[in-house]
């Protein structure tokens, strides 16, 4: 088991970068292909705005000067990739067997909506960091991702990690979500040094219990503790990450949004926590 193709939505920020190294390491770590795409603003997607008053010159410039921002950012994007290449001694190219290679795609159209068809026919799709106030689209590329295309997310931490995947820890919580991310992580746990399965009472759902995971992971060829925690000031994202900083953990894998997002957006959430203070990367799957 491993992965082939990866898919990665290019950002200018600092997230943005941070994902980029991340992703160019993974496709050296799987021999896989990173697609990187740079996507563009239809400027024909200003035309409705003729409606609230604006005349037709008025539209047209709007539509030529959001022409030419979409232009000066690829070049940037571009820039950014060939940059983040050279570091890595690769060269731009088409996919390959059994070596590294990554190739950048021009796409026109909302993230929200092109990301997660191409994400149907990507192993894993790379995102970075929600928090970054720069980012105001990750969000809503990270959840259509997660909803629209039945394939896992990895969230980049802000700052591209020295190692990934060596101490790996698996939140579960008898879930369809939480079965999901675990089979999503098995490539990454065959590999590891170290694999823990996180739980907790408050946490747990109606499904297996995590002690009854070790041994499905051990006809896997993966050996695993069990570790159970605890919320931390009553939120049990926080204690979910505490647990995995206490195994040294360099990749959480875990099951997204077992509530509904209107829930989590009211009320907060596991899925909302991480998202938002997770400085190690984190594969989600639902």
């Amino acid at each position: 088991m491993s992965y082939r193709k990866l898919l990665l939505p290019l950002s200018e920020t600092r997230c943005g970068v941070a994902a980029l190294h991340l992703g160019l390491d993974l496709a050296q770590l799987w021999q896989a292909h990173l697609a990187a795409l740079v996507m563009q603003v239809d400027a024909r997607s200003v035309a409705p705005l003729a409606g609230e008053g604006l005349s037709g010159a008025m539209i047209e410039d709007m539509m030529e000067a959001t022409e030419r921002e979409s232009v000066t950012r690829a070049g940037v994007l571009e820039q950014v990739f060939a940059e983040a290449l050279a570091a890595h001694g690769l060269a731009e190219g088409l996919p390959g067997r059994a070596q590294a290679s990554a190739a950048l795609k021009i796409v026109t159209g909302r993230d929200e909506e092109v990301v997660p068809a191409m994400a149907m026919l990507a192993d894993l799709t790379i995102l970075p960091h929600p928090s970054d106030d720069e980012e105001a689209t990750a969000s809503e590329c990270l959840h259509a991702v997660l909803f629209e295309s039945g394939r896992p997310v990895l969230i980049a931490p802000p700052v591209a990690p020295a190692s990934i995947g060596r101490r790996c820890c698996i939140a579960w919580n008898g879930t369809v979500e939480s079965s999901a991310a675990l089979a999503a992580m098995l490539p990454w746990l065959k590999r590891a040094e170290a694999v823990r399965v996180l739980h907790a009472g408050e946490y747990q759902r109606n499904g297996p219990v995590a002690e009854a995971v070790v041994p499905y992971l051990e006809l896997h060829g993966v050996q695993a503790d069990v570790g159970e925690f605890k919320p931390v000031n009553r939120d049990v994202g926080a204690g979910m990450l505490a647990a995995a900083a206490e195994f040294d953990a360099d990749l959480l894998g875990m099951g997204a949004y077992s509530h509904s997002r209107l829930r989590q957006l009211i009320l907060g959430g596991v899925t909302r926590h991480v998202l938002r203070k997770a400085t190690v990367p984190v594969l989600m799957s639902r």
